[in-house]
């Protein structure tokens, strides 16, 4: 009998212990998910700890001026908007280059709890795509350096993307942490990397890259969704990057442009024209989700929705230049106008937060172990 009372005394203890557990995780995980959302600022020591989430804001920016480069091509726009743009998407790239590489030495603790965190690691691949995307943006100017930037931007998201899939695919993950951020280290970067291949030339390289982004995007795409349909809701701070998911049809193309004659190339495909639909859809399901994702006041992880959505623009002006006609013609004008618009106000509302030092968000806590 007493030891039936002693059994039972050591297992209740036992679950005394795993509820305590369970109920302090899942409050430093809601504390967590409150000071992100709040968008506190924070830093180790003097050294702004800036999120690779921010590069974002150089795709955006580089992506509104190759806008206003094609709408040049297709309706003789001043080139002196889209050199004003990329020379600021320039400085603004290597101002976080010397972020991000300083938080490595000045604020190790955030840089490791980043590369080790389920989701945020994945933003990680976007430091090599700005790469990239810079030397776009220098590349009339400096055109050997845009050619060197390519290089080492592609070599490095290559590197990272085998090392993050290599860790993911070790498995003990939460599907929880499918979100649309996954498509960053395989999908968007090799695509960006065939736009910029073909952009600079080297159309079989892009074609290469093109391949390793649209079968990592279709082995992805099944994932990511099936998460966001039978999964829990995306937490706040998350919804943002459900501006993500309109990237890959959109940059995947761009890319299929680029390794097949650029703006020199003829009249669009049909498979041209079946992802431009794509990319059309999921702008519609983005427009039909904004009240579910504006839940969340704005912060910097609204630049989630420029890439893409700058992407399609740039597609539907070189659909016009490369010779398209008919619905295309006004539906790329339109799109242009709104695409101004919206990163205009992610410009304007970042300045802001900047001015009140509110850009930065919550420090992420530091992990046990790596991927």
């Amino acid at each position: 009998m007493s030891d039936a009372s002693d059994s039972s005394h050591e297992s209740f203890a036992q679950s005394l212990q795993i509820a305590a557990e369970v109920l302090n995780e899942a409050a430093h995980e809601a504390a967590q998910e409150q000071a992100v959302a709040t968008g506190a600022d924070s830093g180790s020591g003097r050294w702004p700890v800036v999120p690779a989430s921010f590069f974002g804001m150089v795709l955006g920016l580089v992506g509104i001026g190759d806008c206003w480069r094609a709408a040049h091509l297709a309706w003789g726009l001043p080139t002196l908007v889209s050199t004003i743009i990329m020379f600021i998407a320039f400085a603004v790239w290597a101002v976080l280059v010397v972020l991000y590489v300083g938080k490595w030495f000045w604020a190790r603790s955030d840089a490791l709890a980043e590369f080790y965190h389920p989701v945020q690691a994945c933003f990680v691949a976007l430091v090599p795509a700005a790469t990239m995307f810079a030397g776009v943006a220098i590349a009339p100017q400096a055109h050997s350096l845009g050619v060197a930037l390519f290089a080492i931007g592609a070599v490095i998201q290559v590197l990272y993307g085998v090392y993050f899939t290599g860790g993911a695919w070790r498995g003990n993950r939460d599907l929880g942490s499918a979100t649309p951020a996954l498509y960053l280290p395989t999908v968007t970067t090799n695509f960006i990397s065939a736009f910029v291949g073909g952009y600079f030339g080297f159309q079989l390289l892009g074609a290469v890259f093109l391949g390793v982004g649209l079968l990592s995007w279709l082995s992805l795409e099944s994932v990511v969704s099936h998460r966001l349909l039978f999964h829990h809701t995306l937490p706040l701070a998350l919804r943002p990057t459900l501006g993500i998911m309109l990237a890959p049809p959109v940059v995947g193309l761009a890319g299929y442009l680029f390794v097949t004659g650029g703006v020199d190339g003829p009249v669009p495909d049909l498979i041209g024209w079946g992802l431009l639909g794509y990319g059309l859809f999921q702008l519609l399901l983005i427009v039909r989700l904004m009240p579910f994702v504006a839940e969340l006041p704005f912060n910097a992880s609204y630049w989630a929705f420029s890439f893409g959505l700058t992407a399609l623009i740039f597609d539907s002006v070189i659909f016009v230049v490369r010779g398209a006609t008919g619905w295309i013609t006004w539906l790329s004008g339109a799109l242009f106008v709104v695409g101004n618009v919206v990163l205009a106000v992610l410009v304007i509302g970042t300045l802001i937060r900047l001015a009140s030092g509110k850009l930065l968000p919550a420090r992420l806590s530091t992990p046990n172990t790596g991927p």
